[in-house]
């Protein structure tokens, strides 16, 4: 008698057995889980939707203070307001992506343990609700930046390399899920790896040029080692293409391509090993 299985579970035979295609059958439960990260968390807030606008806001603020007013780091002739919500807009993506996914086996061990589904969707989803997060700030940046334009600020120079901006945003997603992917396999037998999470995200800011133009740092072993950082282009190509001040260089992104193309597969690899034995260890 034949009998016919919609689904068949084959046990993994090494680290680089992946289905994807097995993912892409369960593009509905990862649709559930995008809809759950991004209307469940705020649903019983006040403002709501609304968290995604005041945090850039009120960091733009604090560093417009801090930064800006008290210490007097030069933000390339480009106004306060503008340069520190361009920095913080594209960073938040990469640190949401990579603070959310770095706890995926710690938050979903119960369900892990009873259900079975591809594991690498819980990761996805947490990055691609953090592009409609992102999404939601960058059109409050836009907002900003028409202003400039149109009150006519001679020190916002727009150019065609705005046209990168899809390619930015998807090399930070996988900046922070190759990194995330990889710091929650980790943390499956070495939980105190936890504690330095939100300390390592703010120590990578300051090794960033976030809150500072990369030609304020002088030459020498601080600017190559800031160079070194694969995320420095990324910030540096969407301030020049939108505020016409920053670094831009073809051969420095494609570093970047390299680095999130090999740690995004590292990540990959890592947390498919990591997912067969870790409800042992969770």
């Amino acid at each position: 008698m034949n009998e016919n299985y919609d689904l068949i579970i084959r046990p993994k035979r090494h680290a680089f057995d992946i289905n994807f295609k097995e993912i892409w059958q369960y593009r509905d439960l990862l649709y559930m889980f995008v809809k759950r990260d991004v209307i469940t968390i705020y649903k019983q807030t006040v403002l709501g939707p609304i968290w995604f606008v005041v945090q850039p806001i009120l960091t733009t603020a604090i560093y417009l203070l801090v930064f800006g007013n008290i210490a007097k780091i030069s933000t390339d002739g480009v106004p306060g307001t503008l340069f520190y919500l361009a920095g913080v807009t594209l960073w938040n993506y990469f640190a949401e992506s990579f603070n959310t996914t770095s706890k995926t086996f710690k938050e979903n061990a119960d369900i892990f343990g009873k259900v079975y589904f591809p594991r690498l969707i819980m990761p996805f989803a947490k990055v691609s609700s953090g592009l409609i997060k992102f999404g939601i700030q960058f059109v409050f940046f836009l907002a900003v930046y028409a202003y400039y334009l149109i009150i006519g600020d001679a020190s916002v120079q727009p150019n065609m390399h705005i046209l990168l901006l899809p390619l930015l945003v998807v090399l930070m997603a996988m900046f922070g899920l190759g990194a995330g992917l990889i710091f929650t396999s980790m943390t499956t037998k070495y939980r105190d790896l936890t504690f330095l999470l939100q300390f390592g995200v703010q120590l990578l800011m300051y090794a960033t040029p976030v809150i500072y133009p990369l030609s304020t740092i002088p030459d020498g072993k601080l600017k190559m080692l800031i160079l070194a950082n694969p995320i420095t282009p990324l910030m540096e190509t969407f301030k020049y293409a939108f505020l016409g001040a920053g670094h831009f260089s073809w051969l420095s992104l494609g570093y970047s391509v390299a680095f999130a193309t090999i740690l995004l597969t590292a990540g990959i690899v890592v947390f498919h090993k990591t997912e067969r034995n870790f409800i042992d260890t969770v």
